[in-house]
C-alpha cells in the first residue's frame, strides 16, 4: 500500500479551483517534492491531505487511512511543518518538544528519551534548556522539524521548510531530511520555491498549476524532457565539424562565440571538443530544474498574465463606454 493516495481530488473556495482533480501515489520511504507557482495549489492539497481542510470532492488515503471518515487516524500518523514559524518563543526547545509530545499521546515513560533523540538528530541538544526566542531562524526550522518527528510519524509535509533562512541554515536543513530518509524511511511530501533544494532532496517532483498536476517525474527525466545541455565554446571554431556530431543539435554563432545545444554534455563533451577546432574557452551549461519549471509552468504563468491583462483593458474599455 502506498504511503499517499488520492484519486480526482478537488478544493473549490467559491468560484475559485484551487485543486483540480489531483490524482497521486507516493510510496513509503519516498521524498516527494511538490513543486509549483504562489497559488497553483501547493500548500492547499498538503491541507486537505493533513486533514486540516475537508476536499469538495475525490478521494484520498494518508497511511492508509481515509483523510474523511478517518481524521484523527491520518493526523496520528503525520508530521508537519509550516511555512510560518510555529513553535512557542516563551517555551525551551525541550518544553516545546514535551507539549507536543503530550498532545500526540506519547507514554509519558518514553517522552524524555524521545526528546534526547530528536534534539541530537536535529543538532540542538546544547540548546535544549535555552528559550526559543533566541534561536536563530535556521535553529526554529530545525526544532519545528524535530516537533513534527517527535511522534513517530510515518508521512512527513515540509511545507517550504527552508523559506527565508540562509545558504548554511539551508544545507543543515537539507542534511537533516536525507537523515530522516535514511535511517527513519519517513515518507516526506516537500514544497518548495528553490529549485536545487528539490533537485537535492526529491526522488520524484509533481509540478502542479492552475490546481492540477502537469508533469510528474524524476528530476532526471524532467530535465531530459526539456532537452539539451547548452556548450559555449569561444576560438576558430569548426562550424561543419560540430554540425555533422550525432549529439549536436543545434549550432548557433553569437557575437564572438557559438553556443551548441548538446545531448548529454557529460559523456560527449570530449568528442564536441576533439571536433571543434581551436579553442580557447569552454563554458558549460547544465539543464536545472529551473529550466523545467520555466518550460512546463512558465508558459501557463505567461498565458495567465495575458489573460488578467486582456481582462483588465476589458474592463477599462466597457467602463469608458459606460460613461459616454
Amino acid at each position: 500500500m502506498p504511503a499517499i493516495k488520492t484519486e480526482n481530488l478537488v478544493k473549490r473556495y467559491s468560484e475559485v479551483t484551487a485543486v483540480d482533480g489531483v490524482s497521486l501515489e507516493i510510496p513509503k520511504g519516498e521524498v516527494f517534492g511538490l513543486l509549483g507557482p504562489n497559488g497553483a495549489g501547493k500548500t492547499t492539497t498538503i491541507s486537505m491531505l493533513a486533514t486540516l481542510v475537508s476536499p469538495t470532492s475525490g478521494a484520498a488515503l494518508v497511511a492508509g487511512h481515509n483523510i474523511i471518515t478517518r481524521p484523527l487516524e491520518v493526523r496520528k500518523n503525520i508530521g508537519i511543518v509550516f511555512q510560518e514559524p510555529s513553535v512557542d518563543d516563551l517555551l525551551t526547545a525541550r518544553e516545546n518538544l514535551y507539549l507536543h509530545s503530550m498532545l500526540y499521546g506519547v507514554p509519558r515513560p518514553e517522552i524524555e528519551q524521545k526528546i534526547k533523540k530528536m534534539l541530537a538528530l536535529v543538532n540542538l541538544t546544547e540548546r535544549a534548556g535555552s528559550l526559543v526566542r533566541t534561536f536563530s531562524g535556521g535553529m526554529r526550522r530545525r526544532l519545528e522539524i524535530a516537533r513534527g518527528l517527535i511522534h513517530d510519524p510515518k508521512i512527513l509535509f515540509l511545507d517550504e521548510p527552508t523559506l527565508g533562512l540562509d545558504p548554511a541554515s539551508r544545507k543543515a536543513i537539507w542534511t537533516h531530511i536525507r537523515a530522516l530518509k535514511e535511517t527513519h524511511n519517513t515518507t516526506i511530501i516537500l514544497t518548495t520555491h528553490y529549485m536545487e533544494e528539490a533537485d537535492s532532496l526529491a526522488d520524484r517532483i509533481g509540478i502542479i498549476n492552475r490546481g492540477k498536476i502537469i508533469e510528474l517525474d524524476t528530476p532526471e527525466a524532467l530535465k531530459k524532457k526539456v532537452g539539451q545541455d547548452l556548450v559555449l565554446l569561444k576560438g576558430e571554431i569548426n562550424e561543419a565539424a560540430l554540425k555533422a556530431l550525432p549529439f549536436v543539435n543545434s549550432v548557433e554563432r553569437e557575437n564572438n562565440h557559438f553556443k551548441i545545444g548538446i545531448t548529454n554534455s557529460g559523456a560527449n563533451l570530449q568528442a564536441l571538443l576533439n571536433a571543434g577546432g581551436r579553442i580557447e574557452e569552454v563554458e558549460v551549461r547544465r539543464v536545472t530544474l529551473d529550466d523545467v519549471f520555466l518550460k512546463f509552468a512558465g508558459e501557463q504563468i505567461g498565458q495567465d498574465i495575458e489573460e488578467h491583462a486582456e481582462g483588465i483593458f476589458e474592463r477599462i474599455a466597457a467602463n469608458k463606454t459606460v460613461r459616454k
